[in-house]
């Protein structure tokens, strides 16, 4: 397992034993009013799982809210650093205050708080996740081996995580939905073509196909949607030569360009045809050298 860097040692330092949905009791700093706490707008997760929240509801309304979320000062409210599951579990749950733990933590790291939070606990789509890492890059100025380096992850899975957001928008939401995987994602990238790759995408959810599949199925979606090659048209002069060569030659003659390359093709059906062109064309050999 990858060691982690020294970012991922400052989360657990800073929520102080408030990154767990439920555990044993933590004491808190405070107890605040729903009502002065808000969500992280740059919150990585967008999507919540239903049946995650709602169980987490239930658990709250039978035992309380046994880890206190972590939040910091933010001008008259308080917004959340990590723990917004128990903080929308708890408005579900009727609950009108919240134990909290309160942090000075500046802007930058507490994007990167939440992010690594999520990830540490798998809470990320794929697609949050690339968004996660771009704002990461772009808000720090980060590197791609930098950021691998805070999140425990090689550069190489950042890089290919952010490519999932070359995706047309349609495919990343099927991805959201997890009606087609990271898996499928990487096959459907190997299409150049954006309505292709839609097609390609709504094809693996309609037939319910595996990877494996995907990836033999996304050169033939590549190749149709290649323009066909531009045929040239034969010159009338080659016509006429193939004519006048059928006729002193009695069989069936072709003048063509192939490959970039002018050819001849004379038609013969056996030993004593080919002898007897062999003879004719000699002779207009010789009499042409006379």
């Amino acid at each position: 397992m990858a060691k982690r860097s020294g970012l991922g040692k400052g989360l657990n330092s800073l929520m102080g034993g408030a990154d767990a949905e439920v555990a044993a009791a933590v004491t808190p700093d405070s107890i605040l009013p729903l009502s002065e706490i808000r969500p992280n707008k740059d919150q990585p997760r967008k999507n919540f799982d239903e049946d995650a929240l709602e169980e987490l509801t239930d658990s709250i309304r039978q035992n309380g809210v046994l880890q206190p979320i972590l939040v910091r000062k933010k001008g008259q409210k308080y917004e959340i650093v990590a723990g917004e599951r128990r903080y929308q579990a708890s408005k579900r749950a009727g609950l009108t205050e919240i134990p909290v733990i309160i942090k000075d933590i500046s802007d930058e790291d507490v994007f990167k708080l939440a992010l690594i939070e999520n990830l540490q606990r798998s809470d990320l789509d794929a697609i949050e996740e690339a968004q996660g890492f771009k704002a990461l890059l772009t808000k720090t100025g980060m590197t791609q081996a930098e950021l691998g380096q805070s999140v425990s992850k090689s550069r190489s899975a950042i890089a290919n995580s952010l490519r999932l957001l070359d995706l047309p928008e349609e495919v990343q939401q099927m991805m959201v939905e997890r009606k087609i995987t990271a898996g499928h994602a990487r096959a459907i990238l190997s299409v150049a073509d954006d309505d292709a790759r839609i097609k390609l995408a709504q094809k693996v959810v309609d037939d319910g196909l595996s990877v494996r599949q995907t990836e033999n199925l996304a050169p033939l979606f590549s190749v149709t949607d290649r323009q066909p090659p531009v045929r040239v048209a034969t010159p009338q002069s080659y016509k006429r030569a193939a004519r006048q060569l059928r006729l002193a030659l009695d069989t069936n003659v072709k003048v063509k360009r192939l490959r970039n390359k002018n050819k001849i093709e004379i038609e013969f059906a056996d030993e004593e045809q080919l002898a007897k062109l062999v003879e004719q064309l000699s002779k207009v050999t010789m009499e042409g050298g006379e």
